[in-house]
């Protein structure tokens, strides 16, 4: 088939690699218009725009996928599918009936659970024991159409949402080619998702990854990992912003928020037992083993995390 496919941040580039190496056609690019970065504010291409101009395919960087000019510029490409890994904007019906076989989209759960834009996030976050994705078809609600296919990931006892992430987008992206080869020779239908288990899937927000010292140290150990590496479990001590992670359930108890400073280790106080500090990242600074960053700023026990 002809292909255009439609994505954006670096999760989505192995599922582009994987497409533009399969036996389909890419004949173009969607990706988000560039963005700006750093303190000189210079504008930077998207993961996916970048990639695709080293694949020497044309890219298509729309405001909003319903300009007219954009749908134009589509139409003019004459896809068959549109897959599509984390594009960023929502398709309105007038660009989903552009390809005969429409928008297909690769989504890093199990649907219908974890609609939404953070489902590996969350799914770490709530002690999933397993995880996957799947490939839809996009329809105007969101990540509710029919399923084609799916894959499923086991999790680590140590996953962090990244570890989990590159996991997911090598299995994921040959999935989503299976799907077009799928859905080309026409062995694929769709099928509607059911009714029972749908749950959302939230954006976590800066504010979200701050660290209750009062949850359960298990609690803790699986925010922190949820937000690892983005954006960052924090927490503060005297009035600063410091980031935290990994950390590693102990038995040992210890008062709420209260630092233990041992020579090679840091334990704080949880709602339960108390939890090892991994690593400390000061604002400015560079991310250090705890045990490291409390002896440079002579760190003693009894201070307590905010």
């Amino acid at each position: 088939m002809r292909v255009v496919f439609a994505g954006t941040p670096e999760v989505a580039v192995p599922s582009l690699d994987a497409i533009a190496a399969s036996r389909h056609e890419l004949v173009g690019v969607v990706t988000r218009p560039d963005a700006a970065q750093g303190r000189s504010k210079r504008l930077v291409p998207s993961p996916v725009a970048q990639r695709a101009e080293e694949l020497g395919v044309p890219v298509l960087k729309p405001e909003h996928p319903r300009e007219p000019d954009f749908q134009d510029a589509l139409k003019a490409l004459e896809p068959d599918c549109c897959p599509v890994v984390a594009y960023g904007a929502m398709l309105p019906q007038s660009a989903l009936d552009i390809p005969p076989h429409g928008w297909v989209n690769l989504h890093f759960s199990l649907l219908p659970a974890y609609r939404g834009a953070a489902p590996v996030q969350r799914a770490v976050w709530a002690g999933e024991e397993i995880s996957g994705a799947t490939t839809f078809r996009i329809v105007k609600a969101m990540d509710a159409g029919p399923v084609f296919g799916t894959m499923t990931q086991a999790l680590a006892p140590d996953e962090t949402s990244g570890s989990l992430f590159e996991k997911l987008t090598v299995g994921g992206a040959q999935l989503l080619v299976s799907t077009l080869d799928g859905i080309e020779d026409g062995s694929l239908e769709a099928r509607e998702q059911p009714a029972d288990g749908v749950s959302y899937a939230d954006k976590i927000t800066v504010e979200d990854a701050r660290i209750d010292w009062s949850q359960n140290a298990v609690a803790i150990d699986r925010q922190i990992r949820a937000c690892t590496p983005a954006p960052g479990a924090w927490t503060l001590l005297d009035g600063e912003r410091f980031k935290v992670g990994p950390v590693t359930v102990t038995d040992e108890s210890v008062a709420l928020g209260e630092l233990v400073v041992r020579k090679n280790e840091v334990l704080v106080g949880a709602g339960t037992t108390s939890v090892r500090l991994g690593r400390v990242k000061a604002f400015g600074k560079k991310e250090m083993p705890a045990a490291d960053w409390a002896r440079g700023v002579r760190l003693e026990s009894g201070v307590r995390f905010e």
